[in-house]
């Protein structure tokens, strides 16, 4: 465990933003996470736990207190029996917190191990995706993590956590906009197969040239997504300005029948009575709608920005910092696209990364 103090967080966050860190300790076991979140909470000093800093956006004043950066990286597979309605072999896979997600999704679709391929290209690390309930192409990790391992804070104790008490709801769960629990491993729960999970989205359909709810060979889905991702500046790429994001800035917004009725109506006196709002059923009633489609019509379109932040130039819910943009030069763009959608359409978007210091 090594200890740095004024680090810089802008080094260890996917836009390049964030000041320096009172402190910063990098924790290669998970031993270390422990002993580093329970002595600061020892010393009274706030505490920031870092991954791969790919759903961050830190205040240009950095963070007063203690970071500790998770270096973690252990994994590890085992059989669980079958599917009693399938027959497919269950396996489960083991990982540390701080292992990078896009290496693990890689590792799975080698092993020939079915549910976590259309995930891939995420950036990020293991600990960060049951707190976001990370999702992208019609999956979410919630639907194969099986446990979560925590440190609790309140109870300086370890424990594990069932999926049911994750509460896992969209880009949601117990974990985010608290501090009480720290991931520190998640198991998710895989299928022996060499091919994919049922299709539901309907671009990756579309893309693959198969119908919603086949499956493909997952080598084929994983290369798919990643090309999916790359076209819209999602897959992260030192030499391509408009991957320096927190990916998709905005969560797609989920909407009563009434709401997106009225959204209908505004759109055609803006837009005309032929244009047709894209819009899905959630299961539960309400309509999710594209946050993309949203800000691309209210005239926020790729490339759209007056100052150093930019919205992409591949795609509208991503807010780059091309070079020389400062934390609130981003905000002050997110508060105009989100001021923009809400006058124009009448719903207020919500920022998908977690703030830091910062609010929008």
């Amino acid at each position: 465990m090594s200890t740095l103090s004024g680090a810089p967080l802008s080094d260890h966050t996917t836009l390049g933003l964030g000041g320096p860190a009172k402190s910063l300790v990098a924790a290669s076991t998970t031993a270390a996470l422990v002993d580093a979140v329970a002595a600061a909470d020892r010393d009274g000093d706030p505490l920031l736990i870092l991954g791969g800093g790919s759903n961050l956006v830190i205040a240009d004043d950095g963070f007063p207190g203690t970071v500790v950066r998770v270096d973690t990286r252990a994994v590890s597979l085992a059989e669980a029996g079958h599917d009693p309605e399938t027959g497919e072999t269950l396996v489960h896979l083991r990982a540390e917190a701080g292992v990078e997600w896009d290496s693990l999704v890689e590792l799975t679709v080698g092993e020939g191990l079915s549910g976590v391929e259309f995930l891939s290209g995420i950036p990020g690390r293991v600990g960060a995706t049951p707190i976001q309930n990370v999702g992208a192409y019609g999956q979410d990790v919630s639907q194969t993590v099986r446990e979560v391992s925590v440190y609790d804070r309140r109870t300086g104790e370890r424990r594990t956590m069932t999926n049911a008490q994750c509460g896992f709801t969209y880009r949601d769960s117990v974990f985010k906009g608290g501090d009480r629990y720290v991931v520190c491993g998640v198991v998710l729960e895989l299928r022996r197969s060499e091919l994919s999970r049922p299709i539901r989205y309907a671009e990756v359909a579309r893309t693959l040239g198969v119908e919603s709810g086949e499956r493909v060979p997952l080598e084929r889905a994983r290369e798919t997504v990643l090309a999916l991702r790359a076209g819209k500046g999602m897959v992260l790429d030192p030499g391509d300005p408009d991957t320096r994001s927190a990916g998709s800035f905005f969560t797609n917004p989920v909407v009563t029948a009434e709401q997106f009725a009225a959204v209908r109506d505004r759109v055609a006196a803006r837009l005309g009575t032929d244009v047709e709002v894209p819009g899905h059923p959630d299961g539960d009633g309400n309509v999710k709608l594209s946050a993309a489609w949203l800000i691309d019509q209210a005239g926020f379109t790729k490339g759209y920005g007056s100052g150093p932040a930019r919205i992409s130039g591949k795609h509208t819910l991503a807010l780059t910092n091309p070079g020389g943009a400062t934390t609130r030069d981003l905000l002050d763009l997110a508060r105009e696209v989100r001021a923009g959608v809400e006058e124009a359409f009448g719903v207020r978007l919500v920022n998908e990364p977690v703030m830091i210091g910062v609010t929008l």
